[in-house]
């Protein structure tokens, strides 16, 4: 495991790894060891990387994509920010939107889908998954950054940064960047990204620039306004719901007024059906 030397306002080292099961688990044991507050792990690749739902697991290829899991400290319960997962999910739509227009001049709307995925063009780019104890949250973040093939069964669903904004131009902007300077691998630019999630996370959870935190993300809801498909509770629950996406509550839940129904109802867990 190697310390890099990347800007993390959280004041706290970045490790990383090569090849690990899941950053996650490297995470908890850097908490038994008494790690800080704002400790990241990255790596190059998962072998056991894992989504919400249990029975899905996050397919990558090596060394393109940034993986890591950042270990929040908290001495009580009740200081951990309400609505945690979706503030992160904040954060990482705003820095890709960061790291996108520092390389070159191009912009598009980064969304987020309740309750942890970030979506561009209509597809997944980026995963979130918050778990907790003894007194941490484990912050486990996945974006596909310069990924260029998926699997077929995922090709409809997920996209990259790269295929986002075309991977010729991204190489062509990358390459004026570092012009008369040594040139930088199409690698280290995912800890570019790292350093601008970072501190989007920083200023999301740690200042009183998160405090209009709901506005902010309803206003890059994705399907908010929309009719949708919700299947609420656990993914076999066979519940669904259809009807308006009108936004989410101050503790993160999602408000959708269903069909013939004169009042939204709000949901603490469930998923949007894409089709």
């Amino acid at each position: 495991m190697k310390i890099i030397n990347i800007m993390n306002p959280f004041k706290a080292r970045v490790f990383f790894i090569d090849t690990v099961s899941s950053t996650m688990d490297i995470s908890r044991q850097l908490a038994s060891e008494g790690a800080f507050h704002g400790t990241v792990i990255t790596a190059d690749f998962q072998t056991a990387g894992r989504g919400r739902i249990h029975d899905r697991v996050w397919e990558i290829e090596r060394a393109v994509n940034l993986l890591f899991t950042i270990l929040l400290r908290y001495q009580r319960i009740d200081i951990i920010p309400p609505a945690l997962t979706l503030r992160a999910g904040l954060a990482v739509s705003l820095a890709i939107e960061d790291f996108v227009s520092s390389i070159c001049n191009y912009h598009f709307d980064v969304k987020v889908k309740w309750p942890n995925d970030i979506m561009i063009d209509g597809k997944k780019a980026a995963g979130i998954l918050c778990e907790a104890n003894d007194g941490y949250v484990f912050l486990g973040i996945g974006i596909n950054t310069a990924q260029k093939e998926f699997p077929e069964h995922l090709r409809n669903k997920a996209t990259s940064i790269a295929l986002a904004m075309n991977k010729e131009q991204l190489t062509e902007n990358r390459e004026q960047r570092t012009e008369n300077k040594e040139k930088i691998k199409v690698n280290d630019l995912r800890f570019l990204l790292l350093e601008k999630v970072l501190l989007r996370l920083y200023n999301e959870l740690e200042t009183d620039a998160g405090k209009d935190w709901r506005m902010r993300l309803e206003q890059r809801l994705y399907k908010k306004g929309e009719q949708v498909v919700f299947a609420e509770g656990a993914a076999d629950s066979g519940k669904i719901v259809k009807g308006c996406l009108k936004g989410i509550t101050d503790s993160g839940e999602l408000l959708i007024l269903p069909e013939g129904e004169n009042n939204a109802k709000s949901f603490i867990s469930g998923e949007l059906r894409i089709y």
